[in-house]
């Protein structure tokens, strides 16, 4: 057996537009009145998390995680600028606490690609491009949004995430235009990066001046790249924003779900998701040991693959922890693997389509159906190792 290492963390992860419902945000509310199919943006009722938690967490702890990272959504609880929700931060407190209860360590995240509508809205209607990100108070806000989930909850968790995979975000909304606010201008990608930088740094300062042992980091969407031809690929996607915030983060986490289109074309239409992404086990070894010269723990807070059939998923999560095992005997210091996802759940612009979940989603009847890879993940959550 390959045994990980003591007090590993395994579990899996979601984020809230993609699985609680009845959300009202700019990915709900801006997309119409751009021009764009709103109803292809609207997560509707999605698998009603928002009221089924406590079920849903019953199913983590019956596979045996020990850990559950998930989103507080912003529109949520400052649904007017400065006003804040209390319900709502009392509807956060009790997932919190259903999750401690279980033994699940949260790890929070705070901001998962979804923006209140005033947020996005800022500039005016007329003026996206003052709106959203690219408005000059944009980290300020932030902030003062972080400052408060953080005094409401700095007793109940230790781990925060403050930017899910920022270069990810960037690149659909301003560079390819299709998220919301469904930019393609270069120079304002640019902006927005730098100011989710800035973001960053504010909120990790305001964290830890509240809650002094808290332990921040951002997740990083990194892929394999392979050649001297893609060094330069490599430094603007995967390094870039952390060695910009090198000196304001307490660990990484790592998205890790595909190798480079040059290794993508390698493996075409031998061992692809049904999104077509190249599967590369290997690549996670190598994007960890990249990751090595940051001297910083890491969180694999994302891993998974879009498989209704639920036909490689299992062999999916073996083969890749056995790669991040590798790493670990090689000395990076990998402290725990989130896969994505619990739960079947609103894929972005390819809505329902994609199943992520070990928990399969019945849309009709929001019924959760464990598939068969549960069960292995379940064995290998239990058994701190993977069996060979």
């Amino acid at each position: 057996m390959l045994k990980f290492p003591e007090n590993f963390y395994w579990g899996t992860a979601t984020s809230a537009y993609q699985v609680e419902g009845g959300i009202k945000n700019d990915w709900t509310c801006l997309a119409g009145r751009q021009g764009v199919a709103g109803e292809k943006f609207d997560a509707g009722i999605c698998c009603d998390h928002y009221n089924r938690f406590e079920e849903d967490f019953n199913l983590a702890k019956e596979i045996n995680n020990n850990a559950h990272r998930f989103s507080i959504e912003w529109a949520r609880i400052e649904p007017e600028k400065g006003k804040f929700d209390q319900k709502e931060i009392e509807h956060y407190r009790k997932v919190i606490l259903a999750l401690k209860e279980r033994g699940l360590e949260p790890f929070v995240t705070l901001y998962h690609w979804t923006l209140p509508v005033w947020f996005a809205e800022k500039g005016g209607p007329a003026s996206p491009s003052q709106g959203g990100w690219l408005n000059k108070d944009a980290p300020k806000d932030f902030e003062k949004f972080v400052e408060k989930i953080i005094l409401e909850y700095k007793d109940l968790v230790k781990f925060w995430i403050t930017l899910n995979e920022p270069n990810v975000y960037v690149s659909h909304c301003y560079l390819r235009g299709d998220w919301p606010p469904f930019e393609k201008n270069y120079s304002n990608s640019q902006k927005v990066l730098n100011q989710l930088v800035e973001a960053h740094k504010l909120a990790y300062k305001k964290i830890h001046e509240i809650s002094p042992r808290a332990i921040v980091g951002i997740a990083k969407n990194n892929i394999w790249y392979r050649g001297i031809i893609e060094l330069v690929l490599n430094y603007k996607w995967n390094h870039w924003f952390l060695n910009e915030i090198k000196n304001y983060q307490d660990f990484i986490g790592l998205n890790f779900y595909f190798s480079s289109s040059f290794l993508n074309f390698i493996f075409k239409n031998r061992n692809v998701s049904d999104l077509g992404w190249g599967i590369v086990p290997e690549g996670i070894y190598h994007v960890l040991k990249d990751l090595k010269k940051y001297q910083k723990p890491i969180y694999i807070t994302e891993n998974g693959l879009a498989d209704a059939k639920d036909e490689k998923r299992a062999k999916f999560i073996i083969e890749h922890l056995k790669w991040v095992h590798k790493a670990i005997g090689e000395g990076v210091d990998v402290r725990g693997y989130f896969h994505w996802s619990l739960l079947d759940n609103f894929e972005w612009d390819k809505g329902f389509e994609p199943h992520f979940g070990l928990i399969e989603i019945d849309y009709k009847t929001l019924q959760r159906i464990p598939r068969p890879s549960s069960k292995v993940y379940a064995g290998i959550c239990k058994n701190n190792g993977i069996n060979l």
